[in-house]
């Protein structure tokens, strides 16, 4: 492993850590998903059993070294949306559990903390993306 390939390693990971409890408990995941009061109902269901398996196939496309730069643009779109809607949300007044790591909706995280955590692994996947490009 060289590392060129850290940055991909380690934001592979961590989406599929991330992802876990969410395959586990979609209908929780879903209750995490109403509470940011984003999405239609009739989007909610649909997304919360969607979008964990898109952070794992993503996460283990990055870990794998198979087809990275693809995977690398969608974890970084993922993140983009991520931080707007945390944003939105805290410009709203707005605490609600991130659902990042676990699907307990009682739950409150940092919305400040996790929008700069975001930011970091937006920077990881940036790197992610350069690195493989160099």
């Amino acid at each position: 492993m060289s590392m060129k390939s850290l940055p991909r390693i380690i934001l592979g990971l961590i989406f599929i850590i991330a992802c876990t409890g969410k395959i586990l408990d979609p209908l929780a995941f879903a209750e995490i998903v109403r509470n940011y009061q984003i999405l239609p109902e009739i989007m909610i269901l649909p997304v919360a059993y969607f979008l964990p398996w898109l952070e794992f196939t993503c996460g283990a496309m990055l870990v794998c070294g198979v087809l990275t730069e693809t995977a690398t643009i969608i974890i970084s779109i993922m993140l983009i949306l991520f931080i707007a809607v945390l944003s939105a949300n805290l410009y709203r007044g707005l605490d609600v559990a991130c659902g990042c790591f676990s699907t307990d909706g009682s739950l409150k995280s940092g919305m400040v903390e996790t929008i700069v955590r975001d930011i970091v692994l937006l920077v990881f996947a940036v790197m992610s993306y350069k690195f493989k490009k160099s």
